[in-house]
């Protein structure tokens, strides 16, 4: 299997040796231990405290597009309305995954080089009156950060349900749930969290968990069974232990740094990285840095080169980064500095290589 000693990959991300050891160990049945209901509930716990939640978060095994499908599936029967807010490949895909199941679905896009406006959000949220609001919070294919508090406000005041994907965000940056009033908050593992791509995360509110009981889904990813589980020690399916003593030390590590110190880390740490693109030439994407993550950087691919060939160039310095997806794909590559490659010392690696091979040329 071809490995990279710089991975900048912005998902499934490069996972420290403290993490991949838990994987070693022999764990009993989660089924029917004690052991792992206490173990769920202290990584409920620590997610509460990344998240700024006091919300319950369904833990389940699966990619985190996993949470993406459940959230939907759990809240809207076909024919509900929803408003797909979109500035990216994952903003639009969510509202086009809503129509596959039924959803009256409106779009109220901003292309995929900015944030929305949340007037304009309001204008279009107040005629069109849905059940369901999504939004996402960092874009990863084109390196966005999207403002979400005013567009929570938003979906109180018309009595919608707030449906937000910080799969690439939660853990790198400030999330405030409970503040930004999101009933249903998605987040994987494989991102900031610096784990295998084995966990799917829904954080959901009083007011998600009524229209759960209501919908009664009843699928693989039904969040229903998340409710009481934990308490009545009965899950919909076997969990998976591994993942799960993977979460628990992931989550230890980010409180134990402190969540000012890992937030001030991802800026500092994507701040260089753009620095470093900018004085080799290399133009970011969007051009507007105050709208970039602290996660990902995404940039334009080089004038003479193209992304198959840049990629290329850079696997065989050992290096390995991103490409883009939808209308972005061919022109834009990404770097991840999340989680476990949020470090200086890797970035500063990449970047050497980076201005290398450009310097060498094709």
């Amino acid at each position: 299997m071809q490995t990279y000693e710089v991975g900048l990959v912005p998902g499934p991300i490069s996972i420290p040796p403290e993490l991949r050891a838990v994987f070693q160990i022999n764990y009993g049945s989660a089924d029917l231990e004690e052991e792992f209901f206490a173990l769920y509930k202290e990584c409920e716990s620590h997610l509460g405290e990344i998240l700024a939640t006091r919300n319950r978060v369904a833990i389940q095994s699966g990619e985190g597009m996993l949470a993406l499908w459940s959230a939907l599936k759990s809240v809207l029967r076909p024919g509900d309305k929803v408003l797909a807010v979109a500035n990216g490949v994952f903003g639009y895909g969510i509202g086009d995954m809503a129509s596959q199941l039924g959803m009256e679905v409106e779009v109220v896009g901003f292309g995929y080089d900015d944030v929305p406006d949340p007037q304009q959000v309001r204008e279009v949220a107040l005629r069109f009156r849905p059940r369901l609001v999504t939004a996402v919070h960092c874009e990863t294919p084109s390196g966005t950060l999207a403002p979400l508090k005013e567009i929570g406000q938003i979906c109180r005041e018309i009595e919608a349900l707030f449906y937000v994907d910080f799969v690439s965000s939660g853990g790198g940056v400030e999330v405030r749930v409970d503040d930004w009033f999101i009933d249903l908050g998605l987040l994987g593992s494989q991102k900031v969290l610096s784990l295998p791509p084995d966990l799917a995360m829904v954080t959901v509110s009083e007011r998600a968990w009524s229209v759960v009981e209501e919908i009664g889904y009843v699928g693989y990813e039904a969040l229903a069974p998340w409710r009481r589980g934990i308490e009545d020690q009965h899950l919909p399916y076997t969990h998976n232990w591994h993942a799960m003593a993977g979460l628990q030390l992931a989550t230890k590590m980010i409180l134990h740094e402190g969540l000012s110190a890992v937030f001030s880390r991802h800026a500092r740490v994507a701040a260089y990285c753009r620095s470093r693109l900018q004085e080799m030439g290399v133009e970011l994407y969007p051009v507007r840095e105050e709208i970039c993550s602290p996660t990902v950087t995404a940039a334009q691919v080089p004038k003479g080169w193209t992304w198959q060939d840049l990629d290329k160039a850079l696997r065989e310095k050992g290096m390995v980064v991103g490409g883009s997806y939808g209308p972005l794909a061919g022109k834009v590559f990404r770097l991840g500095h999340m989680g476990n490659q949020a470090r200086q010392e890797l970035v500063e690696q990449g970047m050497n290589i980076l201005e290398e091979v450009l310097r060498r040329g094709k």
